[in-house]
């Protein structure tokens, strides 16, 4: 049972804030005597906090899935997660344990990773086909959907666009034409006069192809503008015949069959959103970039011909997640730091992709967008190489988990991106980045540690930036409580705080459910 805390505040909660803010991450790192072994194996814990009337409350509760239930009952780890493999109950005799590696890959539902809206209903999710319903006033878990029964998807993000319609896209791989793999971008309708669940009228608007037959890339999000949709193939690849293979003879968790193409590169995809009747088309230009890792896209926009695409990289094409082992973040300071300088360097770029592109035009810089030092040149095989403009860059300092103003600026033009920053992996900041200027601005306080940033615009906003950052701060090992952080978007000061007087986790994605 979920118990209700009163926050004791200092400073004025605003009054306009009469929501709730929805947040989702790890909360249980073992079961019986089970360790789970990476930051995204934790058990997955919703939190809530509700505004009204100048007050915050605040609880919790663990979303009942399959994963979880099972390994409750059992006290061991019955389903496997990204880092940690579940073995068979040894309490089956050795045929039983045979036959269990040759049942076939039993995938997770352990939604730890964000919350959003489909119609009136709200889902928890990862990244895999199963996505939880849930009761978002009382946190009870409600139903487990397999998207694979509405659409051909292996697994979609946990960063879907969502129209102000209530349209929602989302991307995810899929077996495309010929056996090999692709990529569909799933469209699910907004709210039905019917009543019925849109879920059940979802379908795949376009397909981008995949660079490798049996290798898609890992996918975390993805851009779109107004227009266009934007896909971005890393060299971070999921070897699809190490996943089925390794995984039913010897066992394997997720993040064993993770491998890194060192020569592929990046590759750019565009589409067309709609050329009519809701459907896409995929454009066969070729665009490609240096290897980068790509967890978030900031924003995507068109201007004058051009695609603006700003995105949270890592230099390289070495996968990041191999830097977040819990045993490598619970090392002391030091450890942590070395482990960081070996990982990839972060980097918040810009691309800008041509739309109008002729071959004749090889060797020449297409971008003519004076605010922009980002380039596009084609080749002689006729492919674009395109370089980027760096917005933000300090040492092991990233900007990541970015937010926008996404309901009057998402897939336009904008100037102010909001993130937490990362020092050497530890969320130790606050940031605003002016992507026009590149002025930033810093909240930072000693011994805490926030998370990613929600924008919730005044109701009589006029400006970008009119308006509040929400974000969680939490303290562990510091003598002090975590709490409910409110900043004035406009200078990072802070406007209030509330105080939990309860250990809260570290969480990773959420939503302001107004």
């Amino acid at each position: 049972m979920a118990v209700l805390f009163s926050l004791t505040s200092t400073g004025r909660i605003p009054s306009f804030l009469k929501g709730s803010l929805l947040r989702l991450g790890p909360g249980l790192f073992e079961v019986g005597d089970e360790p789970f072994y990476h930051l995204f194996d934790g058990q997955a814990l919703m939190h809530k906090f509700d505004f009204k009337n100048g007050q915050v409350t605040y609880f919790n509760k663990y979303v009942k899935t399959d994963a979880y239930v099972r390994a409750i009952t059992e006290k061991r780890v019955v389903i496997t997660e990204f880092g940690t493999f579940a073995y068979p109950d040894p309490c089956k005799n050795i045929f039983s344990r045979f036959f269990t590696y040759f049942k076939g890959v039993e995938v997770t539902d352990n939604c730890l990773v964000n919350v959003y809206p489909i119609g009136e209903d709200y889902y928890a999710v990862t990244e895999t086909n199963y996505i939880t319903k849930v009761n978002t006033d009382t946190l009870d878990t409600l139903k487990k959907v397999d998207l694979c029964n509405y659409v051909n998807i292996n697994g979609v993000t946990a960063h879907p666009h969502i129209e102000r319609d209530g349209t929602v896209f989302n991307i995810g791989n899929c077996m495309g034409k010929g056996a090999s793999l692709a990529y569909n971008v799933v469209r699910i309708p907004p709210t039905q006069k019917d009543k019925s669940d849109p879920i059940e009228k979802s379908k795949v608007v376009v397909q981008f192809p995949s660079a490798e037959r049996f290798k898609p890339s890992y996918v975390h999000s993805f851009g779109m503008s107004e227009n266009y949709f934007v896909f971005v193939e890393t060299p971070v690849k999921i070897n699809l015949l190490k996943f089925l293979s390794a995984w039913s003879i010897r066992g394997s968790n997720y993040m064993d069959c993770f491998e890194s193409n060192e020569v592929l590169g990046t590759l750019f995809h565009i589409a067309r959103k709609d050329i009519g009747g809701g459907q896409g088309e995929y454009i066969d230009h070729k665009f490609r970039a240096a290897p980068i890792n790509l967890f978030h896209h900031i924003n995507t926009y068109e201007d004058n011909g051009f695609i603006v695409a700003d995105v949270c990289t890592w230099k390289g094409f070495e996968f990041v997640y191999n830097y977040l082992w819990l045993a490598n973040l619970r090392s002391n300071w030091e450890e942590v730091k070395k482990a960081a300088m070996m990982a990839p360097q972060p980097e918040v770029r810009r691309y800008v992709i041509p739309l109008d592109i002729h071959r004749e035009e090889q060797g020449k810089n297409l971008i003519c967008l004076p605010y922009t030092t980002a380039t596009a040149v084609m080749r002689t095989d006729g492919t674009i190489w395109l370089e980027p403009e760096v917005l933000f860059s300090g040492p092991r300092q990233a900007f990541e988990f970015p937010q926008i103003n996404y309901e009057k600026h998402g897939g336009k033009n904008y100037s102010y991106a909001y993130a937490l920053g990362l020092n050497h992996f530890i969320p130790d900041r606050i940031i605003k980045l002016n992507v026009k200027t590149k002025e930033t601005w810093v909240w930072q306080e000693p011994d805490s540690y926030p998370s990613e940033p929600l924008f919730v615009q005044t109701p009589d906003g006029v400006d970008e930036d009119d308006g509040v950052l929400l974000t969680v701060v939490v303290s562990p090992g510091a003598q002090k409580s975590g709490y409910m952080l409110i900043l004035n978007a406009k200078d990072m000061s802070e406007i209030a705080r509330a105080e939990v007087d309860c250990p809260i986790p570290v969480t990773f994605h959420g939503m302001y459910k107004k």
